[in-house]
């Protein structure tokens, strides 16, 4: 572990500004994303991505150790700094205390994440990090095997989407579709031999009474707008989960967790 107290030192450099969201996606574009908390890291190392570095207050070191010894064989730094110059770097205060840098790698293509799935969620117009980390950590609890998401969904592993998924979303494989392959996703996901399902309020299908097949790509829309014209025509079904009709509607991250456990039953 490195003792660092300068704030400019240069090997902090991964670390600034976590809060200015357009530089952050200058800086990280396709090179490299941030992991924060311990059980995120915990996933970051399982998932095989290749840490840069890690950054921990000293009150962290203890806990940290097993992990520090593991990066340690690979030659990965662990920068140990006060929280002060922790903050002065991050640009707040860091309350969990430690935090990890990663290299980004290439995402499968939408035909090598189907192969030998039977669950796959199709996530369209997503723009809020934290319902897409939701839905992803709920992804992996219910076996869900891979996400596809459409162009201008919100990158899957900006820092909050990571925290919010538990870090569970660097160990699902995430496809995101070109936009000449958005337009008949629909017809490639059947022709791969899905039913495809959109979720929708105004679903004609009751999610507790169709059956469920062996292989269901499930689509998701986002909050107020919900899915295209374009992907409820390619769905094979439209279906709604019941409520109460006092209440409006679910939550797009709470309807993807219910929609997987139901889908996902024994």
């Amino acid at each position: 572990m490195i003792t660092i107290a300068d704030a400019s030192d240069e090997r902090l450099d991964d670390y600034r500004s976590l809060n200015d969201q357009a530089f952050r996606r200058r800086y990280e574009a396709d090179r490299c994303f941030i992991v924060e908390g311990y059980v995120a890291i915990d996933r970051l190392i399982e998932s095989g991505h290749t840490v840069r570095s890690v950054l921990l207050a000293p009150s962290r070191q203890e806990r940290f150790g097993v992990n520090a010894t593991l990066l340690a064989a690979d030659d990965v730094p662990v920068y140990v700094a006060d929280r002060g110059v922790i903050a002065d770097v991050v640009g707040f205060d860091l309350h969990r205390g430690v935090i990890a840098c990663a290299d980004r790698r290439p995402h499968p293509s939408i035909d090598e994440l189907v192969v030998g799935a039977r669950r796959v969620a199709v996530l369209e117009g997503l723009n809020d990090a934290e319902n897409l980390g939701a839905i992803a950590r709920a992804a992996k609890a219910f076996g869900i095997d891979g996400l596809i998401v459409d162009p201008t969904c919100t990158d899957p592993y900006s820092r909050r989407t990571v925290r919010v998924s538990m870090g569970e979303v660097l160990t699902l494989p995430v496809a995101r579709a070109e936009p000449e392959q958005w337009s008949d996703l629909g017809e490639r996901l059947t022709t791969a031999g899905f039913e495809v399902w959109a979720m929708t309020p105004a679903g004609e299908d009751d999610l507790w009474a169709v059956a469920v097949p062996d292989r269901l790509a499930v689509c998701l829309g986002a909050e107020g707008p919900g899915l295209s014209r374009t992907m409820l025509a390619g769905a094979s079904r439209r279906v709604r989960i019941p409520i109460s009709p006092t209440v409006d509607s679910l939550n797009v991250a709470q309807a993807a967790a219910v929609t997987f456990a139901a889908t996902t039953r024994p």
